[in-house]
């Protein structure tokens, strides 16, 4: 019988597609139904490596989400696009690969991107990735359309090569429309001091298949570390929001623990024709827990700006790799700006997966970890909280809120799975001091989602607990709970 890869060589990695057995990929979707951790109501990858969200839009009536995926094993390789669809944002459809590797322009994987609804199509634009015989990178801003039918078609030529003064970490085109133009942002490197760079295209006569270089965003320089990835400009309300990732920032500019940070900036003002950006705040993390990446949003035709993140980081390990995968997307978030604070919540649609409410209980059992538990902890009181927990309470998740300094932690150090350990066991989060703290608390499997205040502050991660691990403590405050729909 086959047996799945365990030790990954690149030859392996980037094996076309056609060269891999049925038998292979029979054992491989066999590996991942065994797995004890799948999550019930996230998205997560049917084999291989689930990692950032693209191409999120609305076209023809529905939603339209896909993700960057290598289907053959729980690493980085040769990746493709996955493609899912939803009328809702919260039953997705799964429609199968939509991008593959097949051209000298996309040789070496199809990487990030984005879409739009442009003359009855969806344009996609997105970094193909090429490599040379001496293994340096090469990237292209490719493009392909999706009419009505979803037959997706590539574009033959390259939409946007690579300038001379940056380097190879060159991807991630991101589409925006400011003033009824068609604007494209793109992260990357400078190629002499080896600094992060966000340039900033624009579509000729709206004509997304005809693209100037205008500017360069304008924000401060120890912002964007040494590469910039997945970019994004929306807007909530009048206010401009920059959300990216700066690899190898310098942890005087932001403190963070996760080996890359996911961060954003509110604007007061935003031109794209000169690259101008006035930021209101300093950097912040999108995400304040473990396990948080590449955040894709958009402003979408119902008003909401909506936003997914891969709930996942580049080069870490997870328990599920025995089983052939890795990696999850994170619930469809509303973003708002609110007295200068960015507010992420799921979407209101989440209410629709609410079943079997408990109400004032100090512990519970959920047989399948998927729950949402919403706690309120009053001013000057301080309330901790083991999730995921056996019934011994020696292995469990710890959340302790104390609203008398405005302090919630999240605590991993006694799991059975231990969970990447170099990168802390803690993360923390602060608030207002003296106030009331509420907490809504989503677990799924093996994934969870805090989210403090409706949604001023959000840790999210992962946890993988054993069999028997299902219970909830409180330790003197009541909470409620709901199960959650598959």
């Amino acid at each position: 019988m086959t047996k799945l890869i365990q030790n990954w060589q690149r030859e392996d990695r980037y094996r076309p597609y056609k060269d891999w057995s049925q038998d292979y990929k029979d054992t491989l979707k066999k590996s991942v139904a065994q797995s004890p951790w799948r999550a019930g109501y996230h998205i997560e990858p049917k084999t291989g490596l689930l990692n950032d969200p693209n191409g999120f839009s609305y076209f023809n009536g529905k939603w339209h989400l896909f993700y960057q995926n290598y289907p053959f094993g729980p690493v980085h390789g040769l990746k493709s696009w996955y493609e899912l669809e939803s009328t809702d944002l919260i039953h997705w459809h799964e429609k199968g690969t939509a991008l593959q590797p097949s051209s000298d322009y996309d040789s070496e994987g199809i990487f990030s991107g984005s879409a739009r609804p442009i003359n009855n199509e969806l344009f996609i634009f997105y970094t193909g990735n090429v490599r040379t015989k001496d293994w340096q990178r090469r990237a292209y801003q490719d493009g392909a359309v999706m009419d009505k039918s979803g037959t997706i078609k590539k574009l033959d030529l390259p939409l946007i090569k690579r300038p001379d003064d940056v380097t190879g970490n060159f991807r991630d085109p991101m589409l925006f429309e400011y003033q009824h133009q068609i604007y494209m942002m793109i992260g990357t490197q400078n190629k002499d001091d080896k600094l992060g760079r966000i340039l900033i295209y624009k579509a000729r006569d709206n004509n997304v298949k005809h693209w100037q270089r205008i500017s360069e965003l304008k924000v401060p320089q120890k912002y964007l570390g040494a590469i910039v990835e997945c970019p994004n400009l929306v807007f909530c309300g009048d206010r401009p929001v920059l959300i990216f990732c700066p690899q190898f920032l310098k942890k005087w500019v932001l403190d963070y623990q996760n080996v890359y940070p996911n961060t954003y900036l509110i604007g007061t003002k935003v031109d794209p024709e000169t690259g101008e950006f006035k930021a209101h705040n300093s950097l912040h993390l999108v995400d304040k827990g473990f396990d948080s990446y590449a955040t894709q949003a958009f402003n979408a035709p119902d008003g909401r700006t909506l936003a997914v993140s891969w709930l996942g980081l580049p080069e870490m390990t997870y328990p599920t790799d025995q089983y052939g995968y890795q990696g999850a997307l994170s619930l469809v978030r509303e973003l708002k700006v609110e007295d200068n604070e960015l507010f992420q919540y799921p979407v209101a649609e989440t209410l629709q997966l609410r079943h079997d409410e408990q109400k004032n209980v100090q512990s519970a059992v959920i047989d399948n970890n998927q729950y949402e538990l919403e706690i309120e902890v009053p001013a000057e009181q301080t309330v901790s909280l083991k999730l995921f927990s056996n019934k011994a309470q020696t292995n469990y998740l710890l959340i302790e809120v104390s609203a008398e300094t405005g302090q919630v932690i999240i605590d991993r150090s006694n799991p059975k799975h231990p969970l990447n350990p170099k990168y802390g066991k803690t993360r923390m989060t602060h608030v207002l001091e003296h106030q009331p703290i509420k907490i809504n608390f989503f677990a799924d499997a093996s994934i969870f989602e805090c989210y403090v205040n409706s949604g001023e502050r959000l840790l999210s991660g992962r946890y993988f607990p054993d069999e028997g691990e299902n219970h909830i403590y409180s330790d003197n405050t009541k909470f409620n709970i709901w199960k959650l729909k598959k």
